[in-house]
């Protein structure tokens, strides 16, 4: 029963990511005044199945002088990474109920760092390692602010289990009381996730495609789904946090339904983001999150903290 569980869990989620580069090239094409792809089947929804065939059936190439254990373990981590954090998510029901739902979502997502480190080390190439090292810090840098934002989170809702914060939403959504720190937790995840104008661990521009450069064929592919899986987690997270869709377990269908137009409303800012904004400058990219975003996380967490101890110390009217 468990592994029936698991695969229906898998699939939709695989079909998400896979429709969701479809969904991005649409968007970005039509936010260009282009089409996007539209050929291969109606309105090019075989896009998806052919990019896959095409990447799968091709020859994987391995640098002569890499780390050969390493360098196919990396891609495996990062996939095997990215559908274990979907374990705790409730939509409506989780695969395993955990008690400590968020902390297992940071930690899974903190060892994401892993597989960027290994397959630039593994690469045994300059530009792979130049753009490990920087997604590996900019990574790291950003999962302070959202453990910190999460901490005013939990501070508020009083639970780590997900569901909790969902039941704790009935009456009014959580981005409302928190919503500089939801708008510092969206920007955060488009770092975590790599994307514009944070996509400096691909810069293309700079780096011909930074840590995943020497990778080809089935192994890139990995690593290009467990990035969409990646984004699709994390504007998920967001709605489950800030956005806490009806919960009736008399209607579950509502909430799923709920739950996945939030989602990909979010989803599809991330691309409104991609097409608006040119890439930052490293430097400014740090400066945005030691400067800025730290000392008002630590500030707003400092004030969520006191409010409650402020507000019972007040004597009650009679």
């Amino acid at each position: 029963m468990f592994l029936i569980n698991l695969l229906l869990l898998i699939l939709p989620v695989i079909l998400a990511m896979a429709f969701l580069t479809l969904v991005e090239r649409k968007v970005l094409g039509y936010m260009q005044l282009r089409k996007g792809p539209n050929v291969v089947g109606p309105f090019g929804l075989l896009q998806p199945f052919a990019d896959a065939m095409k990447l799968f059936i091709k020859e994987p190439l391995r640098p002569l002088t890499s780390s050969s254990m390493l360098f196919v373990t990396a891609p495996i981590l990062a996939l095997s990474l990215a559908l274990s954090m979907w374990i705790p998510m409730p939509m409506p029901h989780p695969l395993i109920n955990l008690n400590m739902g968020i902390l297992f979502i940071l930690a899974m997502s903190s060892l994401g760092v892993y597989s960027i480190l290994w397959s630039g080390w593994a690469s045994n190439s300059k530009y792979a390692l130049i753009g490990a090292l920087r997604a590996v810090a900019q990574t790291i840098s950003y999962e302070v602010t959202l453990a910190i934002i999460l901490l005013c989170v939990l501070l508020m809702s009083g639970s780590f289990t997900l569901s909790t914060l969902i039941t704790t939403q009935e009456y009014m959504w959580l981005i409302i009381p928190t919503w500089p720190l939801a708008m510092m937790w969206f920007i955060s995840t488009l770092a975590e996730t790599n994307r514009a104008p944070f996509d400096l661990a691909e810069g293309e521009s700079e780096l011909v495609s930074g840590f995943n450069v020497e990778y080809a064929a089935g192994p890139f592919a990995l690593f290009f789904m467990a990035e969409y899986m990646n984004i699709i987690m994390m504007n998920a997270l967001t709605t489950t946090i800030f956005l806490g869709p009806f919960h009736d377990n008399l209607m579950p269908e509502l909430y799923t339904i709920n739950f996945t137009v939030k989602t990909l409303l979010l989803t599809i800012v991330f691309l409104w983001i991609r097409a608006s904004y040119p890439r930052f400058r490293y430097d400014q990219l740090m400066h945005l999150l030691w400067k800025s975003f730290l000392p008002l996380t630590l500030a707003m967490c400092m004030l969520y903290v006191s409010m409650p101890i402020s507000l019972s110390s007040i004597p009650p009217q009679t």
